[in-house]
């Protein structure tokens, strides 16, 4: 008798053939490399296109953040095309092994009715490292021009991303509809980490909802207003900078680094809003009584401070996300990071005080 799992697995494995087999199926053009269209979300031009931040101008970063600087997380690219099938090829470097598919997957929307909506999706398993596999995101559409955006992985190096359409289909380069550009730095959460999706971080939803042009700036654990990040933030030049300050250092780093930290970006950006978020609440803390204990002394640790900077500086700001359902459900992946849901409601929560914000500086 064939064990469940086995069948199980055997299953799965053919569903995989048979996507893969269906998306070479279609006569697929060779493809146009992501970079040579409008790829969005840059602070500053890279070797590869694809990465954040140049590891090799900027010096500091330990291996873990070297890693993230070439991760994509937040980029997208823009297009417009006619065609009834939209696939991509991917060449990788470094790859997350979880199973979210946000980390090493593609995430598509198209314009419609004055709106982005999403499209597609897919991802490429990790025993797939043949650059040549088509991946199909969105199929049988019609033929008529549209405009899209195309999220690229959050935890994954990447070498080539082709836009795969099919032979005779039209894809060309379009002009941003993003106005304006905001930065967005913090923690795993202004990453994405436990996203479903790659377009699921509370920052390009922000961008979605918005129109604001936003540079991603997230390093999962590793937001901790180290000096070294602080150079790069002060060579971006921005419209708005909203940081995520308080998620990974503890009230000790927090109290040694956040005053110099916000003294260096208002040197560096005179006149510009900073906006700094309080820590969500850690649904963790529903009964952990350490949790609690840790993340109220953070959390009043950062009040106090935030509270002597914004005496100090009038373009300083604060406000405070909240992801949480508050209906006895839960918000988050894993009792920390919020899943698609939970990134959505942050959004909601911030967008408005944001863009009040905004207006004051004359950024609609």
């Amino acid at each position: 008798m064939i064990d469940p799992m086995k069948k199980l697995l055997f299953a799965l494995v053919l569903l995989l053939v048979a996507a893969g087999v269906q998306a070479q199926g279609i006569p697929w053009n060779d493809g146009v490399e992501a970079s040579s269209l409008t790829l969005i979300g840059k602070a500053f031009d890279t070797p590869n296109p694809y990465d954040r931040i140049d590891t090799v101008r900027y010096k500091g970063f330990d291996k873990a953040e070297n890693k993230m600087c070439r991760q994509p997380a937040g980029l997208a690219v823009l297009f417009r095309t006619n065609a009834t099938d939209i696939g991509v090829s991917m060449e990788f470097g470094e790859r997350s092994t979880s199973s979210y598919r946000a980390y090493r997957g593609v995430d598509l929307y198209i314009m419609k009715d004055g709106r982005w909506t999403w499209a597609g999706m897919n991802d490429f398993a990790v025993n797939h490292d043949d650059p040549s596999l088509v991946r199909n995101i969105v199929q049988h559409m019609d033929g008529s021009m549209k405009e899209c955006i195309l999220y690229l992985p959050i935890n994954a190096e990447v070498y080539s991303c082709k836009i795969r359409v099919p032979q005779g289909a039209t894809i060309e380069a379009m002009e941003s509809p993003f106005r304006h550009k905001i930065v967005f730095h913090g923690s795993s959460f202004t990453h994405g980490i436990s996203c479903g999706r790659a377009g699921m971080s509370y920052p390009v939803q922000f961008m979605r909802r918005t129109g604001m042009q936003i540079i991603p700036l997230g390093f999962s654990g590793h937001c901790k207003m180290q000096p070294y990040f602080a150079d790069v933030l002060e060579d971006i030049e921005a419209d708005a900078y909203v940081f995520d300050p308080f998620s990974n250092p503890d009230a000790k780093t927090i109290r040694e680094r956040l005053l110099p930290f916000i003294d260096r970006m208002v040197s560096a950006h005179p006149g510009k809003p900073i906006i700094v978020q309080q820590t969500i609440y850690w649904e963790k803390e529903n009964f952990n009584t350490e949790a609690q204990k840790t993340f109220t002394e953070r959390r009043a640790v950062a009040d106090s401070l935030v509270k002597i900077a914004r005496k100090k500086y009038k373009d300083v700001y604060f406000i405070v996300p909240d992801a949480a359902l508050h209906n006895g459900e839960s918000s988050t992946a894993d009792g920390v990071h919020p899943n698609d849901n939970g990134y959505s409601v942050w959004e909601r929560s911030i967008e408005k005080p944001i863009l009040r914000i905004l207006r004051r500086y004359g950024i609609r």
